[in-house]
């Protein structure tokens, strides 16, 4: 069986690393991509223990679940727009606070809500340069016509997606200006903003003006965003697998399948029942540099697991669905168990558990 491991005391000691990064702003958990693989429900239960009862998701399914599993008095945000009639219905069913990032998603929202005699929250979207939805910073009277002409939708905040690179921060500077903009216009008609946000994992760990009424922690939450120095986050998820078998291959035997290595010597190989189809090995590193591509390969050619507390070198690259290690100065045999770090977003095949911290994890943090 392969097992994705999630360490209790990791997550809580990441949470208490955004809560300080955060400061006085409010706290959303993003439980997007089913809690980026440490799952929407488990990892917002953990949340809530830790005094955080503000989510963000961007499907229906997530927020259903959510209620489903008993979060039912906690916000949550639904981060994308729809004019879907039927989403719509099921999130304002769900009481999920929704986004308004156009003058057409506003209309189909308010439509709903009117045929409903209700009223619908929702934040207001605005686009600061990433293009995937919002109302453009430069185009105020549009958003203003929200607030004006759609009178079933109480707008409870406004938010943008920071999405610089630059360490300096000097490109999420001239964003948030033009999002400062936006909202400075809001206020300047007499509406009120309610609560402003902008700064994701990247932008909270390295912006403190990003910082604003909230931020939305996601990737930070398991301690794999593009990460600051002395941040005090702890990486979160581990793979266990059962050594499928063990076999001795002779000297110049070739192993391995996109490029075969051929043994230097009798080595004793360990075949383990993972590979990059299950998300081993796998980053999500979104530097394509040639030194960063050179780093990725020094670093494949020092990868191990570890049995029995001992570290074990995989030979040649990770396969599809198996990977050899060599194993001819450890005392193991099949049945026994191998550790590895994988990242919990691209895990596949994997049943999922929480546990509080153990020896093999302390190899990962």
């Amino acid at each position: 069986m392969k097992t994705l491991v999630l360490d209790r005391q990791s997550l809580r000691n990441n949470i208490a690393a955004i809560k300080e990064r955060a400061g006085s702003a409010a706290i959303y958990g993003a439980l997007t991509g089913d809690g980026g693989g440490a799952g929407a429900v488990e990892l917002a239960k953990l949340l809530r223990e830790e005094g955080i009862g503000r989510f963000a998701v961007s499907e229906v399914s997530e927020a259903a679940a959510l209620r489903k599993a008993g979060l039912v008095e906690e916000e949550i945000l639904m981060l994308r727009s729809t004019t879907s009639r039927e989403e719509l219905e099921q999130l304002i069913d769900l009481n999920v606070v929704c986004t308004v990032g156009s003058a057409e998603t506003g209309m189909a929202l308010n439509g709903v809500a009117e045929a409903r005699s209700t009223v619908a929250e929702a934040h207001i979207q605005v686009d600061t340069g990433m293009g995937f939805g919002g109302f453009l910073a430069g185009e105020p009277e549009k958003i203003l016509s929200v607030y004006r002409n759609l009178p079933n939708l109480a707008i409870s905040g406004i938010y943008t997606q920071v999405h610089s690179t630059r360490p300096d921060g000097r490109d999420a500077q001239i964003q948030l200006e033009q999002f400062h903009q936006a909202v400075e216009a809001i206020h300047a008609a007499g509406f009120e903003t309610g609560t402003v946000h902008a700064a994701g994992s990247f932008a909270l760990l390295h912006y403190d003006f990003a910082r604003m009424d909230a931020v939305r922690a996601g990737s930070a939450l398991l301690g794999r965003c593009r990460r600051t120095r002395s941040d005090g986050l702890q990486k979160v998820g581990y793979g266990e697998v059962d050594i499928e078998e063990i076999r001795w291959l002779p000297k110049g035997h070739t192993v391995g399948s996109e490029q075969l290595v051929v043994l230097k010597k009798p080595t004793r190989i360990a075949v383990l029942p993972v590979g990059y189809q299950n998300g081993f090995g796998v980053s999500r590193s979104r530097d394509g540099s040639f030194w960063a591509l050179l780093r990725r390969w020094r670093r494949g050619r020092r990868m191990f697991v570890r049995i029995g507390g001992q570290k074990a070198r995989i030979i040649g690259r990770i396969g599809a669905i198996e990977t050899l290690v060599d194993v001819t100065d450890l005392k193991c045999s099949a049945g026994d168990t191998a550790v590895f770090d994988i990242d919990p977003l691209y895990a596949r095949g994997f049943v999922r558990a929480y546990r509080n911290r153990t020896g093999a994890e302390e190899e990962y943090l």
